[in-house]
C-alpha cells in the first residue's frame, strides 16, 4: 500500500513539475503574461493556463497509464513468449483472439494483479500500447464463460479508444474547474479587506477546486455511456449469452459482498461497477448492473 500511494504521489509530481515548467516557458519567451496584473485578473492568461493544466495533466497522465498501472496494481505482465502455465497461456490467447475479433492490429499486453476484488480494467495511451488486466479474484470467483465477457468488455474499451475520450472529458472538466475556482475567488476576496484578500483567495481556490470537482464527477453521465458502449461491443466478440453472464456473475458478487447493507469495502473498494441507487447513481461512472443487462436483453 505504501508503495502505491508513493507512486501515486511520484506521478502527480512529475506532472505538475512538467506542467509549470511548460507554463513558465509560455510566459517567458510568449506574449501570455501572469494571471494578475495591476491587481486585476487577466482572464486570456487564466484562460491558457486552466487549458494548460486542465489537458495537460489529463494527457500526461494518459501518456504514463500503462507504466503506473502496472505499477501500482503491481500487475504480473504475461509474455507469451515466456514459459506460463496453461491457464495464464489460455487468458493470454483468449484476450488475443478477441482482440483480432476487433480488428486490433496490435495485441494488448495481458497482465494479472493479485486482489480479493472481482475487477478487470484496460488502460493505455492508445490502442497500439494498450493493457488488459484482470484480478486474481476475478479469475477465482468466475467460470471460464464469464471471464470470457469480462475481457470482451475490455477489448471492446480499447477498440473504441474510450481512455482517450474520458482522458478528454477529463481534461474538459479540469479546464472549467481551474477557471471557475479562480475567477470566483477572485471577485469574492474584492469584497474584503485589502490585506486579506490574498489569504482569501488562496483559500477559495483551494475549497472551490474540491467543490467544483466534485460537481464535475457528473461528467461520468457521458462516461457511463461509453460502458455501455463497451458492454455492446463485448456482446458482439464474445456473445451476448456470455456479455449477459458476466454482468450477472459480477452481480451476485456484488451482492455476496454486501453485508448488513454495507460494502465490504476490503473485497469492492476499487471495484466501482455498481451504480448504486438515487443521487449517487449520479455520480456513478458505471451505470447499475442491472440496467446495463437489461440493455443488453433488449439487444
Amino acid at each position: 500500500m505504501g508503495k502505491r500511494a508513493f507512486l501515486f504521489i511520484l506521478t502527480n509530481i512529475l506532472v505538475m513539475t512538467t506542467i509549470f515548467i511548460v507554463w513558465t516557458l509560455i510566459t517567458t519567451f510568449t506574449p501570455v503574461g501572469g494571471m494578475y496584473a495591476d491587481g486585476q485578473l487577466v482572464l486570456s492568461s487564466l484562460l491558457v493556463f486552466s487549458l494548460l493544466f486542465g489537458f495537460g495533466g489529463s494527457f500526461i497522465s494518459l501518456a504514463m497509464s500503462r507504466w503506473v498501472a502496472k505499477k501500482m496494481m503491481k500487475v504480473r505482465v504475461l509474455d507469451p513468449n515466456d514459459n506460463l502455465n496453461q491457464y495464464e497461456r489460455h487468458i493470454v490467447e483468449k484476450v488475443h483472439r478477441l482482440s483480432r475479433a476487433a480488428g486490433l492490429a496490435h495485441m494488448p499486453e495481458v497482465g494479472i494483479y493479485h486482489s480479493k476484488e472481482v475487477n478487470a480494467f484496460a488502460t493505455g495511451p492508445s490502442k497500439k500500447r494498450s493493457l488488459v488486466a484482470v484480478s486474481s479474484g476475478l479469475l477465482e470467483a468466475m467460470d471460464d464463460d464469464a471471464v470470457e465477457g469480462v475481457i470482451a468488455h475490455e477489448v471492446a474499451h480499447i477498440d473504441n479508444g474510450d481512455m482517450v475520450t474520458m482522458t478528454l472529458l477529463q481534461g474538459i472538466v479540469n479546464a472549467i474547474v481551474i477557471f471557475a475556482a479562480r475567477v470566483v475567488a477572485f471577485v469574492v476576496s474584492r469584497f474584503v479587506r485589502e490585506e486579506m484578500a490574498g489569504i482569501v483567495n488562496f483559500i477559495l481556490i483551494f475549497v472551490l477546486q474540491i467543490l467544483f470537482s466534485i460537481l464535475g464527477s457528473l461528467v461520468s453521465m457521458p462516461i457511463q455511456d461509453t460502458v455501455s458502449h463497451a458492454d455492446n461491443g463485448g456482446a458482439d466478440l464474445a456473445g451476448k449469452d456470455k456479455m449477459i453472464h458476466a454482468l450477472r456473475s459480477l452481480q451476485n458478487y456484488v451482492d455476496r459482498a454486501t453485508v448488513n447493507d454495507h460494502r465490504d469495502d476490503s473485497a469492492v473498494q476499487t471495484m466501482k461497477i455498481s451504480g448504486g441507487g438515487g443521487m449517487m447513481r449520479l455520480f456513478s461512472t458505471h451505470p447499475d448492473l442491472s440496467d446495463r443487462i437489461e440493455s443488453l436483453e433488449r439487444k
